[in-house]
């Protein structure tokens, strides 16, 4: 009797472990494999992804690469757990977004700069901007410093002194001459089709539209925000996962010079690498 309930309780066992061990997967070598769900804008964002890809699978990391469209589902997504980590957004937008809506997330780190640009087919210098223009852009308020540091970059209106770029408002219009009107309740996805439509006589689209669509912001675009931009693309994460091994790992393939070097190639300027 002892030897029939002594081979009950070692055939019990077995079964639990057996159906404990469904987390993850062994690799050939006996390394333990894992799959991060990543949310990405089509290009460049899903495109580095995708050649990141099979150097973390030899780390046994899988990329489960989710392409989206828009701005706001990214984060949604994320907040909700239906991803690990997402890669789309500039560091002022996060922090926008988290002060409004609550989200808490982490900067995993720095990836790339986008510079904005503004785009016209109406005029081909802001030279020719005539009086009383339109310039359009999205409602994104992290985008309306980026688009107002252009124009007063060249010329086209003062800003007040004394104010960092990435905090600057339409109040800290101190000169306009050209009495440029500002239209900010667009959507971002929908700014390609704005400039297709010839709407407004401005333009003021983020590159990953641009590239997405065969366009090179450094040649397309009227005017560009200069590389120094504080507004740099990162990999964002739930707070709770600020220390997550892969997510980390993720991270310094995506600054490895490997990466840094494709992304130079590939967009030759108009999506340019960081290392931090």
């Amino acid at each position: 009797m002892k030897k029939v309930l002594l081979g009950l309780f070692t055939l019990t066992l077995v079964l639990v472990l057996a159906a404990c061990g469904g987390g993850s997967k062994d690799d050939a070598s006996g390394d333990k494999e894992t799959t991060l769900v990543i949310g990405a804008s089509n290009s460049p964002h899903a495109v580095i992804l995708e050649k990141a890809k099979p150097i973390l699978a030899k780390k046994g990391i899988n990329l489960d690469i989710k392409k989206y469209t828009d701005y706001v589902m990214p984060n949604v997504a994320l907040d909700e757990g239906d991803l690990d980590a997402n890669y789309f957004q500039t560091i002022p937008y996060m922090e926008l977004e988290m002060k409004e809506k609550g989200y808490k997330f982490v900067n995993m780190g720095g990836i790339h700069i986008e510079p904005m640009g503004l785009y016209s087919k109406k005029i081909d210098s802001l030279d020719d901007l005539p009086k009383n223009a339109q310039v359009i852009m999205s409602n994104s308020k992290s985008d309306w410093p980026r688009v107002l540091g252009i124009l007063a970059d060249n010329g086209v209106i003062k800003l007040k002194d004394g104010v960092k770029r990435q905090d600057v408002t339409f109040d800290d219009i101190v000169e306009n001459p050209k009495n440029i009107k500002f239209k900010y309740d667009v959507d971002a996805g929908y700014l390609m089709t704005a400039y297709n439509n010839e709407e407004g006589d401005i333009v003021a689209i983020n590159s990953n539209f641009v590239v997405d669509q065969g366009m090179n912001p450094k040649e397309d675009a009227i005017a560009i925000e200069q590389t120094d931009s504080p507004y740099v693309n990162i990999v964002a994460a739930q707070e709770k996962n600020k220390d997550n091994k892969d997510i980390k790992e993720l991270v310094k393939v995506l600054q490895s010079k490997e990466i840094q070097d494709f992304i130079t190639k590939e967009w030759k300027g108009a999506v340019v690498p960081v290392s931090n």
